[in-house]
Parts: structure tokens; sequence; C-alpha cells
């Protein structure tokens, strides 16, 4: 029987009353449950033995405690202020139970998480003080209360008049919490410590988003587009001086931003031109192959050293000739079978490289055992592989890599979404939405399928020439088929056609098996699920275009109400 049967709106108008004050005092007490000891021993996360002393954790647990505290506040005082006889007022426009349910469930499964890994980390529950069965109770009464609470209507924030200082300290707020907030949890060696400290990030969003903070951030966004790209790459570029040196979290970082940039490379393929590529980790391979080939190595097998600029190029045209060459004869074909035949061709360039050892072919990369000893950039005088001290904070080989890689990310969320705007953009979309439609409008359907292989591949091919210096050494087992399901993972769980969705999720599917390696023998079964999951609640991605969206949602009257102007033509003209 589903919850919505058992919580109908009658009982909702019966016991509402009641129901904000349970999941006050639970809210409440969670909050002050964090001065309590939650376990026995102090090797369980990050010592949570004291009375009246709360570790990190259970401080960031009473900060989500008062969050649910303040929505259950407003909700009241919204619904005792009168309402204005035009336009609503902005504290009626927030969505205050719907935040405070939110947050009530994000208090469950934060302590939930907590008990688990007190539980795994010292030998069994016996360990888990009564401080935490406290905050457990209080947990569950807050839920059982703001279940008993009418959500209300939508919430409208994102239509309220704001000035622009405002939005634009706020896009700046934002983002300078973002930053501490990866620097803080990219410091966390201990695993179960980052696990918590991603359920309390997914609960704030939650809120975030369900109050209508988040629609408003959106908005603000789009207004001021240009200081939020200013901002965004601002605080990346600011965020090797949070690691004071450390080589292993910029490393992350860095192969972090690789990944990112050749998934938005095959978002070209697959979000704009909906082309299902399975073997597109060839191209990020042709790429790096190629620099390391022509690269200082001992083991280089070119003779000629080109400057890496030059370098970068050569990778990108021969990564994108790939792209032509297996787009040619088989962009005819669509669906499961283009599907098949990019998976072979991944194959196929993966088994060549093994073969080039100069037994069953030439000795071009050395076979199986690839080309190592790739030595660092040399760009200008300015070494790679050395530690350059600015203002007065060390930043050492991977931090010089991760600013490359960032003007190279700059170029490439560029290049996405200009094309996105532009005419060819449209022709994909128009592509990917009906083929023979799009033909029979004048629409090239097989030229713009080869730009989508061939711009896709070039962009993979430039992050390739990068990755084999980081990298140091270039092997054929880099490039397995896996490495291709990861990249189309993060453009359909990210969100197809986005260029935020994508970085969201190729900076997660990048991040959180070097984080949780404890569960190294669990990341497939994770993996799927987390695949289940999402197509299941949220097939169009964590931040999906409007037009997504709707496809999945087109009887949604207040997802319809909410794009407004921005409602594709197709969905304007079913709704008229």
């Amino acid at each position: 029987m589903k919850m919505s049967t058992l919580i109908t709106p009658e009982l909702q108008r019966a016991h509402g009353a009641k129901g904000r004050v349970l999941a006050l005092a639970g809210a409440a007490v969670f909050a002050l449950s964090a001065y309590l000891p939650w376990a026995y021993g102090s090797d369980a996360l990050d010592n949570m033995t004291y009375l009246f002393g709360p570790s990190t954790l259970q401080f960031l647990g009473l900060g989500l405690g008062v969050m649910t505290v303040l929505a259950l506040a407003g909700g009241i005082v919204a619904a005792r202020t009168p309402r204005a006889s035009g336009r609503p007022r902005v504290i009626h426009r927030v969505g205050w139970n719907r935040a405070a349910r939110a947050g009530s469930w994000g208090q469950l499964g934060y302590i939930g998480i907590v008990i688990v890994a007190v539980a795994l980390e010292l030998g069994g529950l016996v360990n888990v003080e009564w401080g935490a069965w406290i905050a457990l109770a209080a947990a569950i009464a807050a839920a059982a209360g703001t279940r008993l609470l009418n959500p209300g209507r939508a919430p409208s924030l994102d239509r309220a008049a704001s000035r622009p200082w405002i939005e634009i300290l706020a896009i700046a707020a934002l983002l300078a919490i973002g930053l501490f907030s990866a620097a803080f949890a990219l410091d966390q060696d201990d695993g179960g410590v980052f696990v918590v400290l991603l359920v309390l990030l997914a609960a704030v969003v939650a809120i975030i988003l369900t109050a209508g903070v988040g629609a408003w951030l959106s908005a603000i966004g789009r207004r001021h587009r240009s200081v939020l790209v200013f901002s965004a790459f601002l605080v990346a570029f600011l965020f090797p001086f949070t690691q004071n040196g450390s080589d292993a979290n910029m490393s992350i970082a860095t192969q972090v931003l690789v990944f990112a940039a050749t998934a938005i490379g095959l978002n070209i393929v697959v979000g704009l031109a909906g082309l299902l590529d399975l073997g597109y980790i060839a191209f990020l391979g042709a790429g790096a192959f190629t620099a390391a080939t022509l690269s200082e190595s001992v083991f280089a097998t070119i003779d000629w050293k080109p400057p890496f600029i030059v370098v970068m190029l050569i990778a990108g045209l021969v990564s994108a000739s790939f792209g032509l060459l297996i787009g040619s004869p088989t962009l005819r074909v669509g669906g499961d079978y283009l599907a098949i035949v990019t998976l072979a061709f991944g194959e196929i360039f993966r088994i060549t490289m093994n073969n080039l050892d100069g037994s069953d072919g030439p000795d071009l990369v050395h076979g199986s055992s690839g080309i190592p000893a790739i030595p660092d950039l040399n760009l200008f005088g300015f070494d790679f592989g050395a530690v350059h001290t600015v203002l007065g904070i060390p930043l050492g080989r991977f931090s010089n890599y991760f600013f490359l890689m960032l003007l190279l990310m700059a170029f490439v969320v560029l290049v996405f979404t200009r094309l996105n705007t532009s005419r060819i953009g449209r022709g994909w979309v128009a592509i990917r939405e009906d083929e023979k439609a799009a033909e029979a409008m004048g629409v090239n359907v097989f030229g713009l399928k080869l730009l989508a292989f061939a711009g896709g591949a070039f962009l993979a091919g430039l992050a390739g020439a990068v990755k084999a210096h980081v990298d140091v050494s270039v092997t054929p087992e880099q490039y397995i088929f896996l490495e291709s399901a990861f990249l189309l993972a993060a453009v359909v769980l990210g969100g197809m056609g986005t260029v935020l969705g994508v970085l969201i999720g190729a900076t997660l599917l990048k991040l959180l098996p070097e984080k949780l390696r404890f569960l190294s023998e669990y990341r497939m079964l994770i993996f799927g699920l987390l695949m289940v999951l999402m197509m299941r609640f949220r097939p169009e991605g964590m931040v999906p275009n409007s037009r997504r969206q709707l496809e999945f949602h087109a009887d949604d009257e207040d997802l319809v109400d909410e794009i407004g102007d921005d409602l594709p033509y197709e969905f304007a003209e079913e709704r008229r």
C-alpha cells in the first residue's frame, strides 16, 4: 500500500497542527542530540564520544536539524501572514512544508548512515551510544510529523523580483560555499566520513530544491550567466590553493577534469545528435597514444618532436579522423545497430594497439607495454613537473596540470555551448527527435551526423593528449569498454544535452570510486543500483534541459507552468 493512500488530505487537515508540533519537537531534539555521545570508541568516524563536545559531523548534523526547524517555523509564519491582494509576498512563495519534509527525511538518512558506520567500524551496534538512538528516534518523529503536513502549492520563488546586487551576491556565496565544501570533503581520508558528508550534502540540496531556492538560483543564473560562468571558473582556479600542496586530491581533481572534458565531447554525440556511441573511449585513447608517440619519452617511436600545442592539434585531428572513419560507413544505421558497431570499434582500437608491438604489426606503441616514461610538459619555460610557490602556497605537479585542464575545459565548454545554440545544434536536435522529419525538412542528416562524430572525437583527442602526460604512461588496457560505459553513464546521469549536468555526473562517477575504495568489491553493484534508481525516478538526469524534462513529464502541469516561456514548440502546441 502506498504512503499516499495512508496519509490522505483529510487526515492532513485534521492532524496537521499536531504533526507540526511533533515535527518541531523531533527536529529540535535531533539538533540538540549533537551534544550527546554517539559512539563508544574514538576510532569511529570523527570521534563522536564526547558529552557536550560535538564532533565536526555532529555539528553539521546540528545544522541540518536547525534548517528543518527553520522550515517548520517558516510554515507557521507564512500561514499567519496575510496574503497581499496583488503579487504574493516572498514568504508565501517558499515551499516551507516541502523543505521541512525533505529535511526530516535527510535527518533520518544521516543518522541511519552514522549508526551503520559506527557499528561497522567498531564491530557491532553495541558500540552505538545512547545519544545516537535519541537522534534516531527524534528523526523518526520529525519524519512522521512532516508526513501529516499538507505540502501546499509548488514554490514560486523564482518568479519573485529581487535586486541584481543580491542575486550576484547569492551566486558568489553559493560558489564560495561549494569551494570550501569540496575542499573539506576531499580532505577526509575515512570512507565513512565521506559517505556521511555525501548524505548531508544530498539532504541540504533536497531542502534547497524543495523550498524553491534552487529554482530561484537557476533563474538568477540565467539572468547573470556571464557572472556565473566567470565565478565558476574563478572558484575552480582557486581550488588548488585550498589543498596546501597536496598531490593526492589534485590528482583526483585533474582526472575528473580529463573525464569531464571527454564526457562533454560524448555529449555532442549522444546528448545533441542522439547517436548511441559505446566505443567513445577509443577517441580519448587515440589522442593519448598520438601525444605519447610524439613526446620526449625515450620509448617514443616517432623522431619528430613538435611543440605541445601542435601535438594537441594533431591528437585532436587523429581522433577526428577516426571519428570520420567509423562514421562514414556506419552512420546510415541507427539505434541498436549503431551501438553494436561503435562497441566493436572500441574493442578493435584496443586490440589494434596491443598488436602494434613489432611482432603482429609495426612497433608503433610497443603493444601491451605501451609507452612509459612520458616526461612532464614544459610550455614557454614553465615546467609542469616542478613545484611552484604562489603566495606562500606550494603548487605541485598535478596542480599545474589542473590549471592546464581548466583552460582546456573552458575551450570545450565554449565549443559545446556555441554549437548547441547554433543552427548546427538545432539540426542535431532535429535529428535526435525525428530523423525522417528532419531529412524531409532539408536537414543534411548524414553530414551533421559525421560532424557530431568528428567534433566529439576531436575534443576527446585534445583531452587525451593532456592525459598522456598526466598519467606518465599510456597502455591499451587503460581504454577498455568499461570506461566508455562510465562516460556514457556520466552523460545520462548528469543530463543529456547540458554542460552542468555532465560535469556533475562526471565528477560523481570519477570521484566516488576514489574516495570509497573500501567498497571496491561492490563498485559495479552500486553503479548498477544508481543507474536503476535514476532511470526509475529521474530518467531525464540530475540537471536536465527543459525539452528532455518534458519528454519524460509531458503530463506534469506544474512543470509546464514552471518552464513557461521556455516551453518547446511541440509541447506548447499540444498544451493549446
